[in-house]
């Protein structure tokens, strides 16, 4: 059976700040230099999830995107959008880094999707930041435990 992959953009905006409690204030300055800043900053931020599936002979398609637009904007734009990540129970012993929240949006995701579909998680964060994470079928650890 042949398979295709297809991505879909989501948007969402948040704020964080870059910071440690296993680090010294001057050491997370020097760190996180002004993504640091007390007060936090936003982000508006897109997230680029790749599936895939079997292409049905008979349509030309086999994905619902219809079902993947409302897992992701359940799982992930629903939780984040307008919130501050550093409130998120997940990053309660973790630095809000785009590395560790394309962890939990593939943590999110791959859970809701049958066994193998989901792909590879991308994280736009800013005009030069980006993210990604291509795991296994399986969840990948708790952000405590990577």
């Amino acid at each position: 059976m042949r398979q295709a992959r297809v991505t879909r953009r989501y948007r969402f905006c948040a704020a964080h700040r870059l910071h440690t409690d296993y680090l010294s204030p001057k050491e997370n300055l020097a760190t996180f230099g002004k993504c640091n800043n007390p007060n936090g900053h936003g982000h508006n931020y897109v997230v680029l999830v790749t599936v895939k599936s079997a292409v049905s002979a008979a349509s030309g398609g086999g994905l619902d995107l219809g079902r993947l637009d409302q897992i992701v904007g359940e799982q992930v734009v629903a939780r984040f959008d307008h919130h501050d990540l550093n409130q998120d129970p997940e990053f309660a012993d973790c630095t809000t880094t785009g590395e560790n929240l394309v962890l939990l949006i593939w943590g999110l995701l791959v859970k809701h999707l049958p066994a193998g579909q989901l792909e590879k998680v991308g994280l736009i964060e800013t005009r030069d930041n980006y993210f990604e994470y291509a795991g296994s079928a399986s969840p990948v650890p708790t952000l405590r435990e990577a």
